[in-house]
């Protein structure tokens, strides 16, 4: 397995994390890991985002990576902060070579055949598929994996609890990735049962751990 193929194989979600508050860090990453979700994707959409890696880094069990990485430099503190894997909505060549030149995990954006024969050019093989509804959904996806049969894909954008089966029902969808375990101003209890929640549905669809 490649890195990023064993980080896509260790949970079927990957939340998507858009935390203001560093302080509520730790407290969501424990409850996403005991529900049975520790692979933590931290949106780097706020002032804290760095912070909010540091302290969920922490966590027993947790393996946290950087999102909305757009650029070398967001590549390089977050590595600093303790990323552990680079997600981006799209792919360049500086940030894809950047990953590379860090030996970290990168999952890059595709969203068209064009985007996914870039990625294969710069040498990668597994793909953020962004915005995974948006950009046609299931059937959009299905028909891209027949032209590019040996790469594999995590689709977020809205994913959720209630469709996340159909898009794990094909086998080239390692994970998915979603926003709706761990909404602003939720409880811990409830994120916990949310994690739990999801990683039954995906048990039920046939989803088994690497």
């Amino acid at each position: 397995m490649t890195p990023i193929d064993s980080v896509m194989r260790r949970a079927p979600v990957i939340p998507v994390l858009v935390i203001e508050d560093p302080s509520q860090a730790r407290a969501t990453a424990e409850a996403l890991v005991a529900g049975g979700l520790p692979v933590l994707e931290v949106a780097l959409r706020t002032p804290g985002a760095l912070d909010v890696i540091g302290e969920m880094a922490k966590v027993d069990g947790a393996l946290v990576g950087a999102g909305t990485v757009l650029n070398p430099d967001q590549l390089a503190r977050a590595v600093d902060a303790g990323a552990g894997f680079i997600v981006s909505p799209g792919i360049t060549e500086p940030l894809a070579c950047a990953a590379a030149t860090a030996n970290i995990p990168f999952l890059g954006g595709v969203s068209s055949a064009t985007d996914i024969m870039r990625g294969l050019d710069l040498g990668l093989s597994h793909f953020k598929f962004f915005p995974a509804q948006a950009a046609g959904g299931v059937p959009a996806l299905k028909a891209l994996t027949g032209p590019f049969g040996r790469v594999s894909f995590c689709p977020t954008g809205g994913v959720t609890l209630t469709n996340l089966a159909d898009w794990l029902a094909l086998p080239q969808v390692l994970c998915v990735g979603g926003t709706w375990l761990a909404p602003a101003g939720v409880a811990p209890q409830t994120i916990r049962a949310n994690a739990e929640q999801a990683v039954a549905a995906a048990r039920a669809a046939g989803w088994s751990p690497a």
